[in-house]
């Protein structure tokens, strides 16, 4: 017998179908061991000594595995075949060390996807732990500990408002705070453009565009304004134009080739607009299921029987005509030959999506792309015909031109077509028989007026795919990365775009004034290269850290004297540009534009929100926030206001902005009432959609619903510190959306009412939102509402449903999924059928006579 374990309990059942009696799979449930998060666990001093505790969440998995051991002689670690993983088990290793001193075989085995031939060949080849990925671990978890223990107090004293710093967030943070930059600086430029609607002496209409004007090639901003565009048009309509040349090209286009990380990320974005965390989520899902194979890696081959299976599907499915006549490979230079595994592939070419019966709908949408663009990698190149056709006028004063083309096989395109980040020029449809020297008619010649646009904003596709050119991360750490920012709340993301707050330009801005060096692309990519180079074995990890630490405690030291008045005043300097753009009328831009006195200056509030204000405080009040550098604010709402309109008491109501945001106020400050009535814009609501009654519908905040049917008394609803809510006596619930505060009726808040007393003990027990029938075993499947989200409950099983699923439309078949795997974890009531007994049954108990050891210390003290 052998104890076998892995990460997660959706990979231990995968795995135990294939190994059967012989071995006891258990989970570890993730990392057992990690750095404390005080100061010290990392001693730069003492060799960069690291000290590591296993979490409480993990001590119960650790003892469960330590029982098994207790009748079984060999230890099998079979986690993630990447440096993750191979930390995984280094850990489980050092942690279970006092059992396996008794005698115990330890092996490492690995498998790139969860299928029985895969798992059957790695229990024949078992290996032992990899150290040197395991000291590329140590290393990045040293390096990302200190810079984060380090930095962090010194945003925190600096930098109020400020959470945290991290060493390559704070570089994918600086790219997005540098690419808003580029686009408030940016300055459009306004063109035209002619076209022609022109028509064949056989009557077929098509269209081309001029080209050329006065016998020379137009550039892009030869006709700049209305005026150079009605002369071009005269031109081109006072002449009688001819068929010139005539040219047909043939064209083919190749497959793109299969996923690797990054690839898989950007795909999903542009897709399915799926987040880095949400890809990889689903992706981890489909891997532990046995449908995929590893999703973390930075290679594009495949291997041979696959890319042979994939051919075969491409016949079966397709014909034959869509297979190639020799086999596709793909090669790439990983930049971590140890993260190099094969490429995002099915596990089954012959498994289409449609035949696969997965519930998720996330994992359904990744699969099918999954398999999509595996199997279009190994399919013929379509094959195109590419026409170009030049008209002019005899004189040759004007020139056009016309393209297309035509789909003569369409090859790979049948399954799939990658999608693309932003426009791109594409070649018109299928032109008209055209023959040179025929004369062509014109339908109507029409200038269109173009400006040209800013860079667009990342989205977590592109930011992905700008980190990875510039060698910051790698694939393990992609999603982390984006989602920490966010999390951080350094970033935002509307529409799918990454727009970044104040506190993240304040954050980027000191960085590149006091640690430009540890904030440079260059150097946290050859940080990058260096740690890859210590998985490869030809650094040695400790040498890396001495040399980063050195460098870094003395920038560190440096800025123990700064004040914060000093911090400021350099990242103001540092964004003036930006902050103080010229005023039109070329006066001073750092002039307060209200007592035409003071000079502005950058400001940080105890919140962390920074603004722009008037120096001459308090006699002036004037602020702005610092993310309208232009003044839109000013030139918009004013420093007065806006005027929206009048209330039925014909008191002004204004739209204004101040060091919080903008808001809406009824009235004025007067001596009898210096604060009148004002209210924030709800987050999401942008100032340019205000108008009265929204402004009023605010102001009259919180809104009677009604007197509750129970005791009559009031309920109502509003917009407090946490959201929108309903209020009833002393229960507040929340509400999911802001809108739902200015309609809710009273049947909706007494439900949202009931939900949260029922939570808090203080009223009846929830109703259940769905029963979904009796369970194969017996008993009532029910969908119920939580405090921390919904869930189904089945006797004493409580499974929570993953975010994204409605519990309104989850099938049974998915309850009795949820349930079974909530039962395999160790959840309360039954086991799932045919799970085995685990040995660490008595850990409850030896937790609860843990748990009375404080009290017996307290009563003898």
């Amino acid at each position: 017998m052998a104890v076998v374990v892995v990460e997660s309990p959706a990979k231990a059942k995968t795995i135990n179908k294939y190994l059967g009696p012989g071995y006891t799979v258990l989970a570890s449930y993730g990392h057992v061991r990690d750095l404390p998060p005080k100061d010290g666990s990392v001693d730069p001093d003492h060799g960069f000594a690291m000290t590591w505790e296993v979490a409480s969440d993990s001590k119960k998995h650790v003892r469960a595995i330590a029982e098994a051991l207790k009748d079984d002689d060999t230890l099998i670690l079979a986690t993630d075949p990447d440096r993750e993983g191979e930390a995984i088990s280094w850990h489980l290793q050092e942690a279970l060390a006092p059992t396996l001193k008794k005698g115990k075989a330890v092996r490492r085995v690995t498998f790139n996807a969860i299928t029985k031939a895969a798992v059957t060949e790695a229990m024949e080849r078992p290996r032992e732990v990899d150290m040197e990925l395991v000291e590329a671990y140590l290393a990045r978890r040293a390096l990302d500990y200190l810079v984060g223990f380090s930095l962090s107090p010194v945003l925190w004293r600096k930098l109020p408002g400020a959470k945290s710093a991290g060493r390559v967030q704070s570089v994918c943070l600086r790219l997005i705070v540098e690419r808003e930059m580029e686009i408030e600086a940016f300055r459009a430029r306004e063109y035209w453009t002619v076209s022609a609607r022109l028509v064949t002496p056989r009557g077929q209409e098509f269209d081309a565009r001029l080209v050329s004007l006065s016998g020379r090639k137009l550039d892009k901003f030869d006709l700049a304004n209305e005026t150079a565009a009605e002369l071009a048009v005269q031109a081109v309509t006072s002449r009688a134009l001819s068929v010139m040349a005539v040219e047909a090209k043939p064209a083919a286009r190749n497959p793109a080739p299969p996923f690797m990380t990054s690839t898989l990320q950007q795909e999903a974005s542009r897709k399915f607009g799926m987040g880095a965390r949400q890809t990889m989520s689903a992706a981890q899902r489909l891997y532990e299921a046995g449908l995929i194979t590893y999703m973390r890696t930075d290679g594009i081959d495949m291997a041979p029987e696959a890319v042979m299976a994939a051919r075969d599907a491409v016949k079966d499915f397709f014909g034959a005509d869509y297979v190639p006549k020799s086999p596709r490979m793909y090669k790439n230079k990983a930049k971590n030959a140890q993260e190099a595994h094969e490429c995002i592939r099915p596990t089954d070419m012959h498994a289409r999506p449609e035949k696969l019966r997965i519930a998720d709908a996330d994992q359904r949408r990744l699969y099918d792309l999954i398999w999509k663009r595996t199997i279009a990698s190994q399919m013929e190149a379509a094959r195109l015909e590419r026409t170009t056709v030049d008209i002019a006028s005899a004189d040759g004063e004007v020139g056009l031109r016309a393209t297309g083309q035509v789909v003569l096989f369409d090859g790979f395109l049948k399954v799939y077509e990658e999608g693309r980040d932003d426009a791109e020029d594409e070649d018109g449809a299928r032109l008209p028989q055209l023959m040179q020297g025929e004369p062509v008619e014109k339908r109507g010649v029409t200038p269109d007026q173009h400006f040209t646009q800013p860079p667009p904003r990342y989205t977590e596709a592109t930011l992905v795919k700008k980190m990875e050119e510039l060698g910051i991360g790698r694939p393990s750490t992609y999603a982390s990365i984006v989602t920490t920012i966010q999390d951080r709340e350094y970033v935002r993301k509307e529409q799918g775009r990454l727009i970044p707050e104040d506190k993240g330009r304040l954050v980027t801005a000191f960085l590149a004034n006091f640690f430009r060096r540890y904030v440079e692309y260059d150097f946290t990519a050859l940080l990058e290269s260096e740690l890859d180079d210590i998985s490869a074995g030809s650094r040695d990890y400790k040498e890396v850290l001495a040399r980063f630490w050195r460098d870094f405690s003395a920038a560190l030291a440096e800025t123990s004297e700064l004040r914060i008045g000093e911090v400021l005043g350099k990242i103001d300097d540092f964004l003036a540009p930006h902050l103080y753009p010229p005023r039109p009328d070329g006066s001073d831009p750092r002039v307060c534009p209200v007592c035409g006195e003071g000079r502005l200056h950058l400001k940080t509030a105890r919140s962390g929100g920074a603004f722009i204000g008037c120096g001459n405080y308090p006699e002036c009040r004037y602020t702005r926030p610092i993310s309208s550098p232009n003044g839109e604010e000013e030139g918009d709402i004013g420093p007065d206001g806006k005027l929206l309109g009048h209330d039925e008491a014909g008191l002004p109501i204004t739209l204004r902005t101040g060091r919080f945001g903008p808001y809406v106020q009824r009235g004025e400050a007067t001596e009898e009432q210096p604060k009148p009535p004002r209210a924030s814009l709800p987050k999401g609501w942008a100032p340019d959609t205000i108008d009265l009654d929204r402004a009023q519908q605010l102001l009259d905040l919180p809104r009677a619903i009604g007197p509750h049917p129970d005791d009559g008394e009031p309920v109502e609803a509003g917009i407090g510190r946490y959201g929108p809510y309903v209020r009833h006596g002393r229960i507040y619930a929340n509400l999911p959306e802001v809108e739902e505060v200015f309609t809710v009726g009273m049947n909706r808040a007494v439900e949202v009412l009931a939900q949260k007393a029922a939570r808090t003990g203080r009223g009846p027990a929830a109703q259940p939102l769905k029963i979904l029938g009796e369970h194969p075993e017996g008993g009532e499947v029910q969908v119920m509402p939580g405090r921390y989200g919904p869930y189904v409950k089945w006797q004493k099983v409580n499974a929570t449903i993953p975010k994204g699923t409605e519990p309104e439309a989850l099938t049974m078949d998915e309850a009795l999924a949820l349930i079974a795997e909530k039962a395999a974890k160790g959840g309360k009531g039954r086991r799932a059928a045919g799970t085995k007994k685990p040995a660490a049954r008595k850990a409850p108990a030896k937790k609860k006579a843990a748990a009375k050891k404080p009290a017996a210390r307290k009563s003898a003290s």
